[in-house]
């Protein structure tokens, strides 16, 4: 049997009770990356060249980091407030469980609500600026995407625990790339759409996969979204859907000519996640088992949107 890696030790208050970067490490940043990559094939189909929309590009990325942060942040609030996160024994940190700031002491859950607070403030006040520049359609789609991101674990929406957290995943992460096409002043066509749908669904993956270690401690909560609400041997197979989706969309793209032949490279990819289902079946009732399953899936989930990117600009 293979042995399990040795996980990321969790935040010590002892260090970071008063390191200035601990607000910035609160936001769990290693995962922004997953928003960055998600934004570029929208904008590479729309735009060969993105030099001159730099200036917009840049406080699209900007605000679009600042919003994932801001969720991230309301998602630790909402689960040290239902009791989850305290009663996660089965996690796979840094991926599960949240970021244990609150659970380690390093900061307070209304010190969390606050910077949480905070930052949805700033997406507001950085969003109405954007949509001055815009228009009114960037505030029609970036009020649904802080809504979902709000309301995907806080009160009183709930929607993650009422089984609709991987499409409320889905939604935002295809309508963020879509928000930078219409930030950058290009028009929304059906080719933007089909080459975001994928990368949120290998986000609602990513998802997926994460509740499994959690499941226990969400079902005490009563987060009932669906790996909670299944048996595990029959929750497994929402995996191989979510990401079997993305990579079929992808080839629909290219085979009804959205997007040239090249943007098929986000299909070498596909391995990991066929790999990460291969060790979900086996561990699916065993957590600490999932561990390669999940960095498989989270390579996969920022490889996918970099290569599709690539092979548009190059294709």
């Amino acid at each position: 049997m293979k042995s399990i890696p040795d996980l990321p030790a969790e935040p010590d208050p002892l260090r970071l009770a008063r390191h200035p970067l601990r607000w910035w490490l609160a936001t769990r940043p290693a995962f922004l990356s997953l928003t960055f990559f998600a934004l570029w094939p929208a904008l590479a189909v729309a735009h060969p060249s993105l030099m001159p929309l730099l200036p917009r590009v840049l406080a699209g990325i900007g605000l679009a980091l600042l919003t994932h942060a801001a969720v991230n942040v309301i998602n630790d609030v909402a689960d040290s407030h239902s009791g989850c996160d305290a009663a996660n024994v089965e996690r796979v940190f840094p991926f599960t469980g949240g970021s244990r700031f609150i659970q380690n002491g390093v900061l307070s859950q209304t010190a969390m609500q606050r910077l949480a607070i905070l930052l949805f403030a700033a997406v507001c006040v950085g969003g109405l600026l954007l949509v001055w520049v815009a228009g009114p359609l960037l505030l029609l789609i970036g009020g649904i995407g802080v809504g979902l991101g709000w309301g995907y674990s806080a009160e009183p929406l709930k929607l993650n625990s009422r089984g609709l957290g991987e499409l409320s995943v889905v939604i935002c992460f295809t309508l963020i790339p879509l928000g930078m096409v219409v930030l950058a002043g290009l028009p929304l066509t059906r080719a933007e759409w089909l080459v975001s749908l994928p990368t949120g669904l290998l986000a609602a993956a990513l998802l997926y996969i994460n509740q499994f270690p959690d499941r226990t401690a969400d079902r005490s909560a009563g987060k009932w979204h669906w790996v909670a609400r299944l048996e595990t041997r029959h929750a497994r197979w929402g995996y191989a859907l979510l990401s079997g989706s993305a990579y079929l969309m992808l080839v629909f793209a290219v085979a009804w000519r959205y997007v040239p032949l090249p943007a098929l490279s986000g299909l070498l990819t596909l391995p990991l996640s066929a790999q990460a289902f291969r060790v979900l079946w086996r561990c699916h009732d065993r957590p600490a088992g999932l561990f390669g399953a999940i960095v498989a899936t989270i390579a996969a989930a920022n490889l996918f949107p970099l290569l599709v990117t690539l092979g548009v600009w190059f294709g």
